[in-house]
């Protein structure tokens, strides 16, 4: 008899251990792919979760950064660039410096490399009697801000008073009784006013502005500015006033610069407590989905060895009772001069064929539930995003594997049966 008829054979006359066998096999493949494609969309769905999350921190602190940075701006410039050699002691008594600079600074700065500041604002400024009405006011020439050569370009955070225009600030147009659109003339010069401020409480009341040109002309100090003031970009850093002291330093030496520490420390708590909250809550965010996949792969981990486990008892037991019933058969078989090793590959490769069968039914039975509970219990994830070609190979070798170790020592029990010792109780 030869050995695929032996096998055959032994199929044929035990069916329902064979059917039992596969069953099993069946059910351990089915529950293996399975466990893992409920576990990859899973994780699937937490990290989709989790991301959608972190884009939509990500986009609402970004937003709140720019409304802090927005609303920062309003609090005004904070870095102050006065001439070499001026008394800072006079510039905080009268509120401007007596000393001038070229314009040019200006220009030397934004066409540098300058990076911890920006809006760049040159100022002329002098208290002075405005002859006309016999007032004392304090005039300020300015224009637009100068752009840096490199960066990304800034909104302004004053608008730049062009040709004979005058701004004006509460106390002079109240009690003056001018109104946007009147004419007036000044050191000779007539101007309109363009623009008139509500009341501020602080010297800006008296304050008349200019074209820093046309300032520049009134008062003969063609091409000189006695100020430049500028916005601070480097906010998180601990020693900020100290960088951009070194900074500015060595693109124009001789300059004072003094910060408006208030202004400025507002700035950068404000910004910093921001990303360190977006920071702080993506973080969690990460953590949490972490925490919950691995909890689910060790669930799985501990699912698929029980179930492995649980296979192979089965057959083992179904193979150990087929050799049990069989026993004399075995006994007749040997006594005829079967060989025992041809029996010992009988029961391996039959066992080889059930694992075989089942694990491929058991596929079956994984596609089936998987298309039928997809919106239910898989996330609507496909087939293709939850088990990869090698995981199906892997299933499909590994069952049989798994029915050869736990059909050899049944087997090996058969093969080595003593046809004397079987046959003398028959």
């Amino acid at each position: 008899m030869t050995l695929l008829k032996l096998i055959s054979q032994e199929i044929l006359h035990r069916k329902i251990n064979f059917v039992l066998s596969v069953f099993a096999v069946a059910i351990a493949a089915a529950s293996w792919l399975l466990s893992d494609a409920f576990l990859r969309s899973s994780n699937l769905k937490s990290e989709a979760m989790v991301q959608a999350k972190v884009d939509d921190t990500k986009a609402h602190m970004k937003k709140l950064e720019d409304d802090i940075r927005k609303s920062m701006k309003g609090l005004g410039f904070n870095i102050y660039i006065f001439p070499e050699g001026q008394d800072l002691s006079e510039v905080y008594s009268q509120g401007y410096a007596s000393k001038t600079m070229p314009e040019e600074y200006v220009y030397k700065l934004a066409n540098s490399n300058i990076v911890t500041v920006n809006h760049l604002l040159p100022t002329l400024t002098q208290s002075l009697e405005w002859p006309e009405y016999k007032r004392q006011i304090v005039l300020i020439g300015i224009r637009g801000q100068v752009p840096k050569s490199h960066g990304t370009p800034k909104k302004p955070l004053v608008n730049p008073i062009m040709g004979n225009d005058m701004v004006l600030g509460y106390e002079l147009h109240k009690s003056l009784g001018l109104k946007v659109g009147d004419q007036v003339k000044f050191m000779g010069h007539e101007f309109t006013i363009s623009k008139t401020h509500h009341q501020r409480g602080s010297k800006d009341d008296i304050t008349a502005w200019i074209n820093l040109e046309v300032s520049q002309k009134l008062l003969n100090k063609e091409k000189q500015i006695n100020s430049i003031l500028a916005l601070e970009c480097n906010c998180a850093s601990v020693d900020r006033i100290g960088e951009i002291r070194q900074e500015l330093s060595a693109i124009l030496p001789g300059t004072q610069i003094i910060e408006h520490d208030s202004k400025a420390l507002a700035r950068a708590e404000a910004r910093t407590k921001t990303k360190k909250t977006a920071a702080q809550e993506i973080a969690s965010m990460k953590q949490q989905e972490k925490d919950l996949q691995e909890k689910r792969e060790g669930v799985i981990g501990v699912l698929i060895p029980f179930m492995a486990i649980l296979c192979m008892t089965a057959i083992g037991l179904l193979a150990f009772l087929n050799v049990r019933e069989r026993i004399y058969e075995l006994g007749l078989l040997l006594s005829l001069g079967m060989k025992t090793s041809k029996i010992l590959i009988a029961f391996l490769l039959k066992a080889c064929c059930s694992a075989l069968a089942g694990s491929l039914i058991g596929i079956v039975i994984f596609y089936f539930c998987l298309i039928n509970g997809k919106d239910t219990f898989f996330y609507s994830y496909s087939a293709s995003e939850l088990v990869k070609d090698s995981k199906l190979l892997l299933t499909a070798f590994t069952m049989p594997a798994l029915a050869l170790i736990a059909t050899w020592l049944p087997a090996l029990w058969a093969a080595q049966t003593y046809p004397a010792e079987v046959l003398r109780h028959d």
